[in-house]
């Protein structure tokens, strides 16, 4: 599936719902998608546990429907994007990760629409926040590959060519030195191990972007998640032939990215 060069006369909705499900909350915005800007608060609910597909979808109607009573509210028949911590193929959910495996086999976007009675359309997580990133943030008007990396529990991936989405890259999952390349170059395995930034930046993290680096020569790397917070501490350690850039949109990604999924016409997946 991929995504075109965001173009202001081909977007019929200029206001669209975008929800953020996660492991732990799941939140939702209404977003220009002219500005990549939210209009008004997120809203949020826990998510439930067990993350079941029926639980979720309840979730999801009651955010969906708060956000709709509001002046602000796109068209009630508008689309809806959904992301989800999942590889998503043809709107069908082939993994699982911090939510119900029950997940594993759904088709999420009939599930949503039926829920909703409107279109719906879902989209892996880290896809959504580099899709975003590319569009509205760090990596726009870059052209040729943006590469988004989210550092955190794990390691999120997104591959922008110019300007489009080439979705479920799951380059956290790259075999480094033996091992996956999130379990030692994460965010969170620096914290499981009291490892110093510089020398989490100068070992892991190095020898993981070098890697990508040789993979595929990108124009720009773009750093996510919630450690992009502390940038200082370890990008400037890093030796690259590629521009590094913060992402800008940090926790609105999700919600942005979901909603520009929905409201951009895209080419199905072959």
């Amino acid at each position: 599936m991929t995504t075109p060069d965001r173009d202001a006369a081909a977007v019929p909705n200029r206001r669209v719902i975008g929800i953020d499900f996660g492991g732990t909350g799941t939140k939702g915005g209404i977003v220009d998608l002219d500005t990549g800007e939210l209009v008004g608060e997120r809203f949020r609910i826990p998510t439930p546990r067990p993350a079941t597909p029926e639980k979720v979808a309840e979730v999801v109607e009651q955010i969906v429907a708060e956000l709709q009573s509001r002046p602000e509210a796109p068209a009630p028949d508008s689309p809806v994007g959904i992301v989800f911590p999942a590889i998503i193929k043809e709107g069908v959910a082939l993994s699982a990760a911090n939510i119900d495996k029950s997940w594993i086999g759904t088709n999420v976007d009939a599930l949503m629409t039926e829920r909703l009675g409107r279109p719906v359309e879902a989209l892996n997580d880290a896809d959504a926040a580099g899709l975003a990133e590319a569009v509205y943030g760090a990596g726009q008007g870059v052209k040729g590959l943006v590469i988004v990396i989210t550092l955190g529990t794990g390691i999120g991936s997104a591959l922008i060519l110019n300007g489009k989405l080439v979705p479920n890259a799951e380059l956290g999952h790259l075999e480094i030195d033996g091992h996956d390349a999130e379990t030692k170059a994460s965010a969170a395995a620096r914290e499981r191990e009291d490892m110093p930034w510089k020398k989490w930046a100068t070992t892991r993290l190095q020898r993981y972007f070098s890697h990508v680096e040789f993979l595929f020569s990108p124009n720009l790397f773009v750093v996510g998640g919630g450690v992009s917070k502390k940038a200082e501490k370890f990008l400037p350690f890093l030796e690259l032939r590629t521009p590094v850039k913060v992402a800008e949109l940090r926790n609105n990604a999700g919600i942005v990215g979901a909603a520009l999924w929905a409201g951009i016409p895209h080419e199905p997946e072959s």
